[in-house]
Parts: structure tokens; C-alpha cells; sequence
């Protein structure tokens, strides 16, 4: 299977995913959507929101670190392949694009 390329941009919720892939990119979505210390009971799930205060190449250094970790950790179904940014840098503004396969597939 080709890689999947799913954005940090918020989506609708579906409760009840047609497929098992509409259910791993949903919670990698939810990751990327997340900051840690933001979710009751798990206080961990999600990305560091202190790096938005750092550079942007610091940032994006510690933003993909975080990211990988907490895919790993929170989707292990999901392998990280990649990990880019859009926006624009003048105005801050960084949105991970993140490449992930499907293990089995």
C-alpha cells in the first residue's frame, strides 16, 4: 500500500468508521488535532504545545519528534514515513502533513 498523507486540520468525528484504515487515520488526525494536557484521564495523548513558542526550524525539529512518538505510542497500528509542514513560515503558522503506512498492508 502507498503511503497515506493525512494534514493537522480538525474533521468531522465519525463514531463509527466504515473501515479499520477510516479508523487509523481518524486517530492520527486526533493526535495531530491535540495538545497534550488537553484530555481528561490522558493527560499525554497529543503534541507538545510548547513548541510554538520556539523557531521554526526548532520547532518543526521537536514537533516531529513528538509527533512520531506519539503516533507510535497512541496509533502503533500507523508507521510514521514522513513528516512536513505546510504554512507559512513568515506569519508562524505550521501545519504537519504526515506520511504514514499501515502495518499488514
Amino acid at each position: 500500500m502507498q503511503g497515506i498523507d493525512i494534514t493537522a486540520k480538525n474533521g468531522d468525528i465519525n463514531f463509527a468508521p466504515a473501515s479499520q484504515l477510516e479508523e487509523i487515520i481518524q486517530n492520527v488526525r486526533t493526535i495531530l488535532t491535540t495538545y497534550k494536557k488537553t484530555v481528561p484521564m490522558d493527560r499525554e495523548l497529543g503534541i507538545n504545545p510548547e513548541v510554538l513558542d520556539l523557531p521554526i526550524s526548532a520547532a518543526q525539529a521537536a514537533m516531529t519528534a513528538d509527533i512520531v512518538s506519539s503516533i507510535h505510542r497512541y496509533e502503533p497500528r500507523a508507521k510514521v514515513v514522513s513528516v512536513d509542514y505546510e504554512g507559512e513560515e513568515m506569519e508562524g503558522n505550521l501545519v504537519p502533513k504526515v506520511r504514514i503506512k499501515i502495518d499488514g498492508t
